[in-house]
């Protein structure tokens, strides 16, 4: 390939020199070449077509050990589609047929491993009112360490496991966790006081770090971005499905406990802890690390699978750790903005989780209706998210459609807060309503996966994002004080408070990733720009590629 087929105008004024700030230098010769691609690290796409395909004669390993070794880029390897050398299209029946076949394989496993992970979070609510802690003689404030202490194991272990995440094989460690933590889930039950039961709860965060991370990895290695837009909010929907799941079984338990040989707060972590590990197990067997080694794909579907993700700009994956990237993470203001808009958003969500069924009880309602009442609340999160994420990309617009939830949250926070106590009825509408507000969360989380490129600035943005996350559960039941029961006035203002916060970061996400356009738009139309050929496989960075779209 000549260089003059990869020149690029510098255009003139700012666009000079948004070109130049954002997306790398000039090369010799006018080469235009992203300065940050590095000789032999090619990304897991064109990995695929060498370990698959013949050229001219040559294996394609061959082919590219050949490149490698005189010095050149991934994006000017030469190699064909097939066997024949035939340029493989993708026409829209394929398009179709393999995204119902990527669907029915990948989403059941993600969207049950999901909602696994969020009741497990809500088994201690559950516990609470059935004998917890009461058999461990612990107060408000001990309850609050053992529902925090999760959030420090998490933080502890969150940046690690995202290094790993990248490092090893996606599916593999992913599973490894789900049994780890299911494994984790059932030895609660066999604490006998306030100490065991913080350390069994510590390493269960540790283990759990994993999951939303490792799950934003894997719909990005295999949606377009408008899909990952309805996807994400499939498999997190599944948090209400652990909620509606979880009170139903915990009601059951609860009302059969004098006649159980244990104790029925045992008996919760034992049955969703085992079910869990099982779940860990079909994970394992089931899920594949990548394209590469997906075994309900045949060779032909693995590159199509590859090739239908090219428009995502960001390849399929990427084993080596750029310190660059992680820089350019650390500096970017959208990941920032996320990391902010994560720990407002979080603070409600680390009180209501492990308080939800207390507060039910504060309404005026007894503990046993609590856990059935509480099953509403899930049917909303599963609605909100599925309703809204589909509009959301019907619409192209995924954040200000999926800033209604949000703000339907803060309404039902005000009706909490301020409704007299007497109206039992329209505070617990107020929880229901609240229950809409993780529709914000998903979509920030979903735009990670979207609106950041180069896939350690990716794992580092969502190491930080979840360490966020983590600061903010951490605070949560913090803010729920002995002095304030039943009620909780206090905490209640300081989530609503979060809310409003997290609202006005949402709204400057949307601004912030339209200036970003903008400005890609504006390199691409300088006179002369020449899109480099497959730089969509190159492992670069949102910042570092003019073709990136951020998604609104």
């Amino acid at each position: 390939m000549s260089a003059d087929q990869h020149t690029m105008s510098s255009g003139q004024g700012s666009t000079e020199k948004a070109a130049e700030m954002a997306h790398g230098t000039e090369a010799a010769q006018g080469e235009r070449i992203p300065k940050h691609v590095v000789d032999a690290d090619p990304d897991e796409a064109l990995k695929l077509v060498a370990a698959q395909y013949v050229f001219q004669g040559f294996n394609t390993v061959s082919c590219m050990l050949f490149n490698f070794s005189h010095g050149l880029y991934p994006h000017q390897l030469t190699y064909p589609s097939n066997s024949a050398g035939e340029t493989i299209v993708l026409t829209p029946e394929e398009q179709r047929r393999l995204l119902r076949r990527i669907d029915l394989h990948l989403m059941p496993f993600l969207c049950i491993v999901y909602g696994l992970n969020y009741l497990d979070k809500t088994t201690l609510s559950y516990a609470s009112i059935v004998g917890f802690k009461t058999d461990l003689n612990i107060g408000v404030s001990e309850y609050n360490w053992v529902a925090s202490i999760f959030y420090f194991g998490y933080l502890v272990w969150e940046w690690p496991t995202n290094w790993l995440l990248q490092r090893l094989p996606l599916a593999k460690y992913s599973a490894f966790n789900v049994i780890l933590w299911g494994s984790l889930l059932t030895i609660l039950a066999s604490v006998k006081n306030f100490a065991g039961a913080l350390a069994v709860r510590f390493f269960l965060g540790a283990a759990e770090a994993a999951v939303s991370p490792g799950f934003v990895l894997f719909t990005s290695q295999w949606y377009t971005t408008p899909e990952q837009g309805t996807r994400v909010p499939w498999w997190f929907s599944f948090n209400g499905w652990g909620q509606i799941v979880g009170g139903v079984v915990a009601y059951g338990i609860a009302t059969a406990d004098d006649s159980l040989s244990i104790h029925g707060w045992q008996l919760i972590f034992v049955v969703f802890g085992l079910f869990t590990v099982l779940m860990g197990v079909g994970f394992l067997y089931w899920m594949p690390d990548s394209q590469l080694n997906a075994r309900f794909l045949t060779e032909h579907e693995r590159l199509l699978a590859v090739e239908r993700i090219r428009v995502n700009q960001q390849g399929v994956g990427n084993k080596h750790f750029k310190w660059y990237q992680c820089k350019e993470a650390l500096a970017d203001p959208l990941v920032w903005s996320f990391v902010l808009f994560s720990f407002f958003a979080n603070i409600p969500n680390g009180g209501i989780t492990n308080y939800f069924s207390q507060l039910i009880v504060a309404f005026g309602f007894t503990p046993k209706q609590s856990l059935l009442l509480g099953v509403p609340g899930g049917a909303v999160q599963v609605i909100t998210l599925i309703a809204f994420g589909h509009l959301g990309r019907k619409l192209n617009n995924r954040l200000l459609i999926n800033l209604i939830g949000p703000v339907l949250a803060i309404l039902g926070l005000f009706l909490i807060r301020f409704l007299p106590t007497e109206l039992k009825g329209g505070r617990l509408a107020g929880y229901y309503l609240y229950s809409s507000g993780s529709t914000g969360f998903v979509c920030i989380l979903s735009l990670i996966s979207s609106n950041i490129a180069g896939w350690t600035k990716k794992t580092t943005a969502a190491a930080m994002y979840l360490i966020s996350y983590c600061v903010g559960n951490l605070i949560g039941p913090q803010v729920f004080r002995p002095g304030d029961a039943p009620t909780y006035y206090t905490a209640i203002t300081v989530i609503l408070v979060s809310y409003i916060l997290a609202v006005l970061t949402m709204i400057f996400i949307y601004i912030w990733c339209r200036r970003l356009n903008a400005i890609n738009a504006a390199v691409r139309a300088a006179p002369g720009y020449t899109k480099v050929e497959d730089q969509e496989f190159m492992d670069l960075t949102d910042r570092e590629n003019p073709e990136f779209v951020y998604e609104l």
